[in-house]
């Protein structure tokens, strides 16, 4: 992963998560149990770690929410078939709701992505309902094959993502605007 592909979202750094191969800790919220595999690690994310993740040694993940509630990116995480159409039908719906500043990254597993949508500073309470929105309006056009980042119904731990191996695709700044 080249450094112009992570400077297109904005990963909270002062911290970042491990994978480990053992559960670490058990979470208990909202009535359900959750075994975390996760390690938090509180000291910045060097270029040594990125590289150990690029070659598969080891599994690195950032926050989406940072220490004070605010949100950078609001992320579809698509595990599904067909990333192309995932793909056109995503950009189509980010760009008729306004968002014009958007990147998909390919994950570990291949044909699955992260989309990231750059709502820049975002209180916590306000991503969730864009998250929830743009989820549910894509549903109507596509079968749900994605999650929604960051999600009220995971714990705040939870909310994070591997850091994104290839970029897939980028949607930066309004030219196509002109046209409409």
């Amino acid at each position: 992963m080249l450094p112009i592909d992570t400077s297109l979202i904005k990963i909270i750094k002062d911290h970042y998560w491990i994978k480990r191969d053992q559960i670490v800790r058990k979470v208990e919220h909202k009535g359900r149990t959750f075994f975390d595999k996760y390690e938090l690690i509180n000291e910045p994310i060097t270029h040594t770690l990125v590289k150990e993740h690029e070659a598969g040694n080891i599994t690195i993940a950032h926050s989406l929410i940072n220490k004070h509630d605010k949100v950078e990116n609001i992320v579809f995480d698509y595990n599904g078939r067909n990333t192309e159409r995932f793909w056109h039908r995503a950009q189509l719906l980010l760009r008729e709701e306004g968002f014009i500043n958007f990147s998909a990254y390919e994950s570990k597993t291949p044909g699955h992505l992260h989309l990231y949508v750059h709502k820049g500073h975002t209180t916590l309470q306000e991503a969730y309902q864009i998250a929830s929105m743009l989820s549910m309006k894509l549903s109507q056009r596509l079968p749900r094959e994605w999650r929604m980042f960051p999600n009220p119904d995971l714990p705040r731990e939870f909310n994070i993502l591997a850091l994104p191996y290839t970029l897939y695709q980028k949607e930066r700044g309004a030219s196509w605007s002109k046209h409409m």
